[in-house]
């Protein structure tokens, strides 16, 4: 006996087969669709740019580094200088300035000549140098004749006492006119009867900068007086100031970082070497005393700065703030994966501290990968210039 399908059976099945062959067009449809709106993005997301272009817009590219943003100790403090490595320099005698061959903000070594001056009180130093030195060898010899002449008798005790009292005074002068001449800066062992010398210099007793010159050609150098004053900016370290909450954070051996007041974009490193163990005067806040990494010409003592102290060692992806775009609330970088080629990559931002933000991006960006850190809102703006049109 045949099956005989009921006509309403029959249409229910149409209805289901038609059902399933519309959906899946639908499905077709909106999967086609949705690549075509992601493969759209994919190529809005990139632009390429010429040469000229990236060279009128200032393009600069950079990588990304990892910073201590979360877990620092915010302070203030001051670049200064050892005690060692500063000097004001003046004479014990003075003269008339006949040269300064050197000038202010040059560098000099130590011992190296800064003036040279003429006094005849040098003049006679010498010459009293030199006549004692001639007498000197005269009584040590005849002190050694009556010391043998004792020996047999045929002197006075009384006569070799006196030969000894006179080579003893000798040598007491001796050893003062040599001190004289070392006020001078001059080794006696470089005087004698023809090398007289008519000058004397002023040395540098430190290697450094000169800073400052208080003398002129013509002019007399007054004794006790400083003349020149040199700074080694060689030994620049920082003075922070730490106040007496955060005393207990700050140790021996932490690493920092820290910017001029006046350039916070400039950033550099420095290690606590010690920390002092009072308070300052009219102050609950002790100095604790920093080593630079890398001293340039830029720092200079007095400066003012502002160092974020590392209170522990977890650091974080991060890159210039100049690096990161805003549309709306989403944030975008421009990472270059082929020459003048850039492709928009969306992060998430963290914190913010010294010109840097903490970053989290959407996709795997290697250490070595250049990031664009100057320019970066030109390719947004290029990117975005036609979404309005988009809307309509």
């Amino acid at each position: 006996m045949k099956n005989i399908i009921q006509p309403k059976f029959l249409l229910f099945f149409i209805a289901v087969i038609a059902s399933n062959l519309f959906s899946g067009c639908g499905n077709k449809n909106a999967t086609e669709n949705l690549t075509g709106q992601d493969s759209a993005h994919a190529e809005e997301a990139e632009i390429k740019l010429s040469d000229a272009q990236i060279k009128a817009i200032g393009i600069e590219l950079g990588t990304v580094s990892y910073r201590n943003l979360k877990t620092t100790l915010k302070v203030n403090g001051k670049l200064a200088l050892p005690p060692q490595n500063k000097a004001q320099v003046s004479v014990l005698v003075g003269g008339i300035v006949k040269e300064i061959p050197v000038m202010e903000g040059q560098f000099v070594n130590k011992g190296q000549t800064l003036a040279i001056l003429e006094n005849a009180e040098f003049l006679q130093a010498q010459q009293e140098y030199l006549e004692n030195k001639s007498s000197l060898e005269f009584l040590k010899a005849e002190f050694e004749r009556q010391t043998e002449l004792q020996k047999d008798n045929i002197n006075a005790a009384k006569t070799l006492q006196q030969s000894k009292s006179n080579y003893n005074t000798a040598v007491a002068k001796n050893n003062l006119f040599s001190e004289k001449l070392k006020l001078y800066g001059i080794n006696p062992a470089d005087i004698s009867s023809e090398k007289i010398k008519s000058s004397f210099s002023i040395a540098a007793p430190i290697a450094g900068y000169i800073k400052h010159i208080n003398l002129f050609i013509g002019k007399f150098s007054e004794p006790n007086i400083p003349q020149f004053e040199i700074v080694d900016n060689r030994f620049l370290h920082i003075d922070l100031t730490i106040y007496e909450q955060d005393v207990a954070k700050v140790h021996e051996g932490q690493q920092l970082n820290f910017s001029i007041i006046n350039d916070p974009h400039s950033t550099h490193t420095a290690t606590i070497f010690s920390v002092n163990k009072a308070f300052e005067d009219n102050s609950q806040a002790v100095i604790a005393h920093a080593k630079i990494k890398d001293v340039d010409d830029n720092l200079l003592p007095g400066m003012f700065i502002e160092a974020r102290i590392q209170v522990n060692d977890f650091k974080t992806m991060a890159l210039p703030d100049g690096a990161i775009v805003s549309n709306g609330e989403e944030h975008y970088i421009y990472v270059e994966h082929e020459k003048n080629s850039f492709r928009q990559v969306q992060i998430k931002t963290g914190t913010s501290d010294m010109g840097f933000t903490e970053i989290t991006p959407t996709e795997n960006i290697s250490d070595t990968e250049k990031i664009v850190i100057n320019g970066a809102y030109y390719l947004l703006s290029q990117l975005t210039k036609g979404e309005g049109e988009h809307h309509d």
